[in-house]
């Protein structure tokens, strides 16, 4: 990989660290850098934290020492085991955190958009998430590790209703699914992961206009009781915080573990959508929401494109081309 420092410093500006910005690091390509220039691209541009979504593998060495903030994936199909055995989520921490010296490991989360009604391959996993939780918080604490929360990341389709965002509301045909999560979230004070997408509200919805969804509106668009709504993040983010509040759980704190654009493939994709949405995503993350103001820590989705996947919208979606050359100018500062 061949890339100037100097376009490079031109094209992505040093990351505000009070922003609590990072990026998840989708792997699913053939022509990715080596895990060496990945973490150095990280560093490069003062990248605070990294999501990745199975064990780090070649990342242990680099990232040691970095004080990069992590987020670990333990991955859907490894969760009946550690469900059922805590000598398995034991193992799970050795292999992956223990083995992993001088790594700043934040997060576990524990599955991905798990949920019984999701037909995306994953509900069959929705039993075994509560208890998954549990093992793997207490193999950490068994370790000394009860600093490294635990969670498990969530998408919107857990809402029944989020229009207006006052009237969010976490489906009530889950309850038995998501109120041991909740309890668990609440008694090891933990964060909720939710990977929150404008894009795709937009792009199955003939009512919400391209503005709104890039934060770019002139004005207030939704006027939600003492609450304006000038972009759709906002309100997709209060109405799963007034969800939170309905369940007797309005204290847990949400991290955005996944948010972004794609530039090709779609419905509303493009370069210049992508770069207006992730630089817009950026600046507004540090203001909060008019329902909850204050800093709110997110990962855009994706570093690196994954021209392994398919369809082609889910290839387009990185702030860098999948051989590391960065794809359009985004401002961190």
């Amino acid at each position: 990989m061949v890339i100037t420092v100097l376009v490079l410093g031109l094209l992505f500006s040093s990351l505000d660290t009070t922003a609590a910005i990072g990026t998840c690091l989708g792997l699913n390509a053939n022509n990715l850098p080596s895990y060496q220039q990945m973490v150095a691209q990280y560093k490069q541009y003062n990248i605070q934290n990294l999501r990745t979504y199975n064990y780090l593998g070649g990342l242990c060495q680099p990232l040691a020492g970095s004080n990069i903030g992590v987020m670990v994936g333990v991955a859907n199909p490894d969760l009946p085991g550690i469900a059922q055995s805590q000598n398995t989520a034991n193992a799970w921490v050795q292999n992956n955190i223990i083995n992993c010296p001088n790594v700043n490991f934040k997060y576990i989360a524990v599955g991905n958009e798990i949920r019984p009604n999701y037909n995306n391959g994953a509900s069959k996993y929705s039993q075994y998430v509560g208890p998954a939780l549990w093992n793997i918080h207490n193999a950490l604490n068994q370790r000394g590790l009860g600093n490294i929360k635990v969670s498990t990341a969530w998408e919107m389709g857990m809402l029944s209703n989020s229009n207006p965002p006052s009237a969010g509301q976490l489906d009530p045909q889950l309850s038995s699914y998501y109120t041991p999560i909740i309890q668990f979230l609440q008694q090891t004070n933990s964060p909720l992961l939710l990977n929150c997408y404008p894009y795709f509200s937009y792009k199955y919805s003939d009512q919400i206009s391209l503005p709104y969804a890039l934060f770019t509106s002139p004005g207030t668009l939704v006027q939600d009781g003492q609450y304006g709504y000038q972009n759709l993040f906002d309100a997709m983010m209060d109405a799963f915080y007034s969800a939170l509040e309905k369940v007797g759980a309005g204290s847990i704190n949400i991290v955005v573990s996944e948010s972004g654009w794609p530039t090709a493939g779609d419905k509303g994709t493009s370069i210049d959508n992508a770069r207006t949405y992730n630089n817009n995503l950026i600046q507004h993350v540090k203001k909060g929401t008019p329902k909850r103001p204050g800093n709110i820590e997110t990962y855009i989705f994706d570093m690196y494109d994954e021209n392994s996947k398919s369809p082609a919208l889910e290839q387009n979606w990185g702030l860098f081309y999948s051989n590391g050359a960065p794809k359009y100018p985004v401002n961190f500062n």
